[in-house]
């Protein structure tokens, strides 16, 4: 089952078009995508019965949608969980989940245009998943039970915040309006032949970056989860970014880093693709305010 954000609304979607939520259950479930979220395994049972089988599809254009999931409470994100990435960061490979949180007003859609605050932000892109059901202290066998889906998202980074000392300021330099655009839509496990294997990478202008399989994750997608609700009480609607591979812009030598004008293209197979028109915004050498 696939699940989008269209002008704001809940709906189902398939290669035929899009459901609205709110009016094919009758109102039984509210038209705002993120208050699905606690009413989840209800929202299953019925999407899944086979009188929603039959409503018509309507079609749509793509550019309509928005964040999948667009008010979530908590967000959460794996750093250095490739190989390959810790490797080119100069780094140990971590004993344990490596987290820092992302701020909820970075979210954006997937083509959602983001202002570039200087000359320092850098593309992540990464597998997102879902939460459906609270999850505290659940073990990793049994975290998947908890993930509502999966989407895709970019954890834009701008380095010079993210790394200034003396304690690096990753939730800062990760958070700026527009760094954590998802979608284009979310997609339940069960639509996968393994979720625990799907390819993704990014291009910038047709550049390929990054590419990947998620099955190259040092920390599962399950293991994170374990790891971060021993801690925090995971809620659902709540994301959690999985880390990205090798490929990142301030790793390259010469360094490469995002720039007006240009479109960063994200794709995972089985969920889609982003496609971000990025501007200079207030503080990069080509808009005001230099940071």
């Amino acid at each position: 089952m696939r699940t989008a954000n269209l002008d704001g609304r809940l709906v189902l979607v398939d290669d035929d078009g899009a459901v609205d939520v709110h009016d094919a259950s009758g109102g039984l479930f509210p038209s705002d995508p993120q208050a699905v979220f606690d009413r989840w395994a209800e929202f299953l049972d019925w999407a899944r019965s086979p009188g929603t089988a039959g409503h018509a599809r309507v079609p749509f254009e793509e550019r309509r949608l928005g964040a999948p999931v667009p008010r979530p409470r908590q967000v959460f994100a794996v750093a250095l969980n490739y190989s390959d990435h810790v490797a080119e960061s100069g780094f140990d490979t971590p004993a344990q989940p490596s987290v820092f949180t992302k701020y909820p007003t970075s979210l954006a859609g997937p083509y959602d245009t983001i202002a570039l605050p200087s000359a320092l932000v850098d593309w992540e892109v990464e597998l997102v998943a879902v939460i459906g059901a609270e999850a505290h202290r659940v073990a990793a066998a049994d975290a998947w039970r908890h993930v509502a889906g999966l989407t895709l998202g970019q954890d834009l980074s701008e380095r010079r915040i993210q790394l200034q000392g003396p304690a690096p300021q990753f939730a800062l330099g990760k958070s700026f309006p527009g760094f954590s655009p998802t979608g284009p839509v979310l997609v339940t496990p069960d639509e996968f032949d393994d979720p625990d294997d799907l390819a993704l990478g990014c291009a910038v202008d047709g550049e390929t970056m990054q590419e990947s399989r998620t099955s190259r994750m040092i920390f599962s997608v399950a293991e994170q989860i374990a790891w971060i609700s021993r801690i925090c009480p995971l809620l659902p609607g709540d994301l959690v970014f999985t880390g990205t591979p090798a490929g990142v812009g301030g790793a390259r030598d010469p360094r490469r880093f995002l720039a007006p004008g240009e479109e960063l293209h994200s794709w995972i197979d089985g969920i889609g693709s982003l496609r971000n028109p990025l501007v200079a915004g207030p503080g990069h050498p080509d808009g005001p305010h230099a940071l």
